[in-house]
């Protein structure tokens, strides 16, 4: 969806890279941040307003929304947050764990409600997960618990590789270089488990996706597992036409990656997490606190196998995998 789409589909308030409009009287104004970029954010922007809706919330009708996009620039994480607390919004949505992180130092009395692929108490989003505390809650996926069946599953496709690539992010010290390195631990463990190699690759920029995928074909690699960093989720469609260019068979994390020409993903329902997280913000619209409201684990993974694409690359899918796939795409 083009930019200029998406704004139409807000009612023509939309800008880079804040939205901001008159407040109406009477009106609850709600914040929502991201990290990524405005162009990829209106699934998840939608699923939110979908939970917002279920709890009696309509955007335009009694909420307005400002919305805050970081377009990758994590430096502008706190500033965003600020200006979201400066306005006085009612509660804020953050989607992933640096995002909340952001939120959570810029506000001790604001409601936020969360989106998180690690862990909350071990990134310190909150203090224990049935009674939170403070102003925080929301939901998680434990995606580095999952890695290592990534590989498995792409093992069971391409059989005959002996090496496969690992494409991960360069976070900053700290939670998220741990939330990644646990990633990378149960990828290595796998890997051991099935007697195959793995080529580390980084990629934290658009320009040095392309570099990546250069090199794991220069190396041989018989398939990609993408890390659960949030760049790789901003930048879906990119490396599922990297892909696609260099005959690359890749896992991904997330449904959308397969819907657009990916071979495979085996991940959290995602649409399912934003839309709780819009839920959760329209309970806490109502008078419930955050610090009652317990952190909740989305448990239910998705496989997800787009056939078209397998048969683009000369795959045969075992028929153990297409019958325990959610969702096949012909």
């Amino acid at each position: 969806m083009r930019r200029r789409e998406f704004i139409a589909g807000l009612g023509g308030a939309a800008a880079w890279p804040v939205v901001a409009r008159a407040q109406q009287p009477g009106r609850l104004v709600i914040g929502y941040m991201e990290a990524g970029l405005l162009d990829t954010a209106p699934d998840r922007a939608a699923e939110v307003r979908r939970g917002l809706a279920e709890t009696g919330y309509v955007e335009g009708r009694n909420v307005e929304i400002e919305y805050r996009w970081g377009e990758d620039h994590y430096d502008r994480l706190p500033a965003l947050a600020d200006d979201l607390v400066r306005r006085r919004v009612a509660v804020i949505i953050a989607l992933t764990t640096r995002v909340a992180l952001a939120a959570k130092a810029a506000t001790k009395s604001i409601p936020i409600a969360f989106s998180s692929g690690a862990d909350p108490v071990d990134s310190g989003l909150v203090a224990s997960l049935n009674r939170p505390g403070g102003n925080l809650t929301g939901f998680y996926s434990l995606i580095d618990a999952v890695q290592g069946k990534r590989l498995k599953l792409l093992h069971d496709m391409v059989p005959n590789a002996s090496l496969f690539a690992y494409l991960d992010s360069r976070p900053p010290v700290g939670t998220f270089r741990l939330f990644l390195q646990r990633q990378l631990d149960e990828m290595r463990v796998a890997a051991d488990t099935l007697g195959v190699r793995l080529l580390i690759l980084y990629a934290s920029e658009p320009s040095e996706l392309d570099a990546a995928f250069a090199t794991l074909v220069r190396e041989g690699c018989g398939g990609l597992i993408l890390s659960g960093a949030a760049f790789f989720g901003n930048h879906f469609d990119q490396l599922a036409a990297l892909a696609t260019r260099h005959r690359v068979p890749a896992i991904y994390t997330a449904r959308r990656s397969v819907q657009a020409g990916g071979l495979v993903s085996y991940g959290t329902d995602f649409p399912d997490m934003y839309r709780r997280v819009g839920g959760y913000a329209g309970r806490i619209l109502k008078g419930e606190k955050p610090a009652d409201l317990p952190v909740q684990q989305i448990t239910k993974i998705d496989l997800v196998i787009n056939l078209k694409t397998a048969k683009a690359l000369g795959l045969t899918i075992p028929e153990t995998l297409l019958a325990t796939a959610d969702e096949v795409i012909q």
